[in-house]
């Protein structure tokens, strides 16, 4: 339903009273009326504005929240028992700080034993490399030396037997000894033969030794030397590797944010953290480094983000305060959360490093590039009907308002930019008449 502007009444000047006399009063009524009637109301053209054009500094608003650049949870590579523990809540560490150490006696003992096994391996293999010494040499020598005495002497003991058992042979056929006696010399005649073949033997394994010795060691013994010497020292590189995993140590310089143990736990390796202290644990502690902000963006709005881009954030526990930062990562891919397409945006603080805390929310606002000569209205006073539509209000001949549509661009703070729908030089309200109601707006709420 349409109404009428309101418009103040005013008291008729001396002369137009004169003219109603003079029979001129029908005349100058008109006069005044259609004057009056194209002369908009004060209480109207405080509510009208003119379009402009102006560079508009595009901003876009987001929230994320504070988290640490770097994040890990400590946990042993072993299971064991939690010896000693060196940190607590709220501690600095600097890379390689020892965190905790973890029961030890069991590999400690294993690596003292294959330090010994890998000391004795290294002496054997010394040895061999070194080959025979001369005295080794002329020691062999004179073994053999002394086996060839003994083995002529056993042959000459067994000739000797051997001739004493033919004479007695000819005795005992010509029937002057018994064969009992026969018998006597012919045991003696082996037994000469017995001790000759062992002094043989042994004279063969001397000379065989001699012979090694003046050739050296063998390939194949200071290979397999060489082979018990790499064993060891594996086994010993792996007991100390297992030693130096029972101590935790931090991988990069931050503090330690959360701690899930006490000494004497029993944890296991994860890389998830547990939420209590029980005798059981997951995990150790959590490492925090530096601090930043991630936001999601909204696919419409990604395209405007850029590397480097200024960021000024705000966040409830300092409202006085406003913050610096700078787009350091824009996600690649984004995500979807609620049927909406987002990419997931980190910005590097430049400032509040020491105020602002892991977890906290916090307001943002994106400050892009300006738009040149953009067509600009206040954000108060673009409305949108019940179906939808966007639109501003437009005061026609008789300065009531119609409603216009627009298509809306960016907006920057109390102002948005008008793509469509009106002009530079155009009049619009900016704040609707009282009296008037509009087709399909509710409310007219500024």
């Amino acid at each position: 339903m349409s109404t009428s502007f309101k418009l103040t009444a005013q008291t008729p000047t001396p002369w137009i009273i004169g003219l109603v006399a003079a029979g001129l009063l029908g005349t100058v009524a008109t006069a005044y009326l259609v004057f009056h009637s194209s002369t908009p109301n004060s209480d109207i053209t405080d509510k009208i504005m003119v379009v402009t054009s102006q560079n508009l500094p595009v901003q876009i608003k987001g929230n994320g929240i504070v988290q640490a650049v770097r994040k890990i949870t400590l946990s042993p590579k072993l299971s064991g028992k939690i010896d000693q523990l060196y940190v607590d809540e709220g501690d600095w560490v600097e890379e390689g700080t020892l965190i905790a150490r973890m029961d030890s006696e069991q590999f400690q003992a294993q690596v003292n034993q294959y330090r010994a096994l890998v000391t004795k391996a290294k002496a054997d293999l010394a040895e061999k490399l070194a080959g025979s010494r001369p005295e080794e040499i002329a020691e062999a020598q004179a073994r053999v030396i002394a086996a060839v005495a003994r083995v002529a002497e056993a042959q000459a003991r067994l000739e000797r037997a051997t001739e004493e058992l033919q004479r007695q042979q000819v005795l005992a056929q010509a029937g002057a000894i018994s064969s009992n006696a026969l018998g006597e010399y012919l045991t003696k005649q082996k037994e000469a033969k017995a001790v000759l073949d062992s002094v043989a033997a042994q004279l063969k394994e001397r000379q065989e030794s001699l012979r090694l010795f003046r050739k050296g060691t063998r390939k194949e013994e200071i290979a397999q030397a060489q082979a018990a010497v790499a064993q060891a020292q594996a086994q010993l590189q792996y007991y100390e590797t297992q030693l130096d995993n029972t101590m935790i140590r931090a991988p990069f310089a931050g503090i330690i944010t959360r701690r899930f143990a006490q000494e004497g736990d029993f944890v296991t390796p994860t890389t998830s953290a547990s939420s209590s202290d029980g005798a059981i644990s997951t995990s150790i502690a959590e490492l925090s480094s530096g601090l930043e902000v991630e936001a999601k963006v909204p696919e419409a709005n990604i395209a405007s983000i850029k590397p480097d881009q200024q960021v000024k954030i705000r966040t409830y526990a300092y409202s006085e305060e406003e913050f610096e930062g700078k787009v350091r990562l824009i996600a690649p891919r984004a995500v979807q959360e609620n049927n909406v397409t987002l990419f997931r945006v980190k910005i590097a603080l430049e400032t509040g490093k020491d105020k602002l805390k892991s977890g906290m929310n916090v307001n943002l606002t994106f400050i892009g590039e300006e738009i040149e000569k953009a067509v600009v209205v206040p954000l108060a006073a673009v409305i949108t009907k019940k179906d939808g539509q966007t639109g501003v209000l437009v005061p026609d001949q008789k300065h009531k308002a119609q409603f216009q549509p627009v298509t809306i661009g960016a907006t920057s703070g109390a102002q948005t930019q008008i793509l469509e729908g009106v002009s530079e030089g155009e009049r619009i309200f900016i704040e609707p008449p009282a009296d008037q109601k509009i087709k399909g707006v509710d409310t007219l709420a500024f």
